[in-house]
């Protein structure tokens, strides 16, 4: 006999690829989710990237090579939120009134929880800016500014497809801001800006229906 039938000469195969870990660009979605509350709950002097790597389960090593620096963690941090600001850009098959892609835009009837997560990291990014210098390019150049920009060309396009009499789209978007995240960030000394959110959505709207009638948008 050749002894295929021993057990001990059976062998069994092993099985293909190697195990799955989680890629880079995951880990990093992973720390910087746990990374904005941190930074939200202690501001950017008491966080710290060890805080960080302990509260997101990941080691110090690896918390430094997908992020350099503390500094890194933040722009990382800011990049990842700005979704949270608006939501741009549209898809290319929208067809909406002016008025209802602005509430889709900036997210009016979001849920409790994430309209919190927003109004916090805004309350976060303007003291933040006024305490650390070096973060307030930062905040302007890969939150503010890169929001307000994309919020320039959905305007401009308005205007160019004729939904919108839109001279300025520079000015109509800082407008548009002030009036939409001066009316979700509460004033200063207050928790809340409104007792409930359906005081503030309609506020919100009031706001995006004057604006709309302005430029003439249907």
């Amino acid at each position: 006999m050749d002894g295929s039938g021993d057990p001990a000469n059976i062998s069994i195969p092993r099985p293909r690829g190697r195990p799955k870990v989680s890629s880079d660009e995951t880990k990093r979605a992973h720390i910087v989710a746990f990374a904005q509350k941190i930074f939200v709950e202690l501001g950017y002097a008491g966080t710290t990237t060890a805080i960080v790597a302990a509260r997101s389960g990941v080691s110090k090593q690896t918390l430094y090579r997908l992020f350099a620096s503390k500094e890194d963690l933040f722009r990382a941090v800011v990049i990842a939120h700005r979704q949270m600001m608006l939501d741009l850009p549209r898809p290319e098959e929208e067809d909406l009134p002016v008025s209802k892609a602005l509430e889709a835009i900036f997210m009016i009837d979001m849920d409790e929880e994430a309209d919190e997560e927003r109004a916090a990291f805004i309350h976060l990014a303007m003291r933040e800016s006024g305490q650390f210098p070096e973060l307030r390019d930062m905040l302007h150049d890969e939150g503010m500014f890169k929001s307000r920009q994309q919020l320039v060309d959905w305007l401009s396009q308005q205007a160019t497809v004729g939904k919108a009499e839109i001279s300025n789209p520079e000015s109509c978007a800082r407008m548009l801001m002030d009036m939409i995240f001066g009316g979700i960030r509460p004033p200063e000394g207050q928790a809340k800006a409104w007792p409930n959110l359906e005081l503030r959505k309609a506020h919100l709207r009031q706001c995006i229906a004057i604006f709309a009638r302005g430029v003439g948008a249907n």
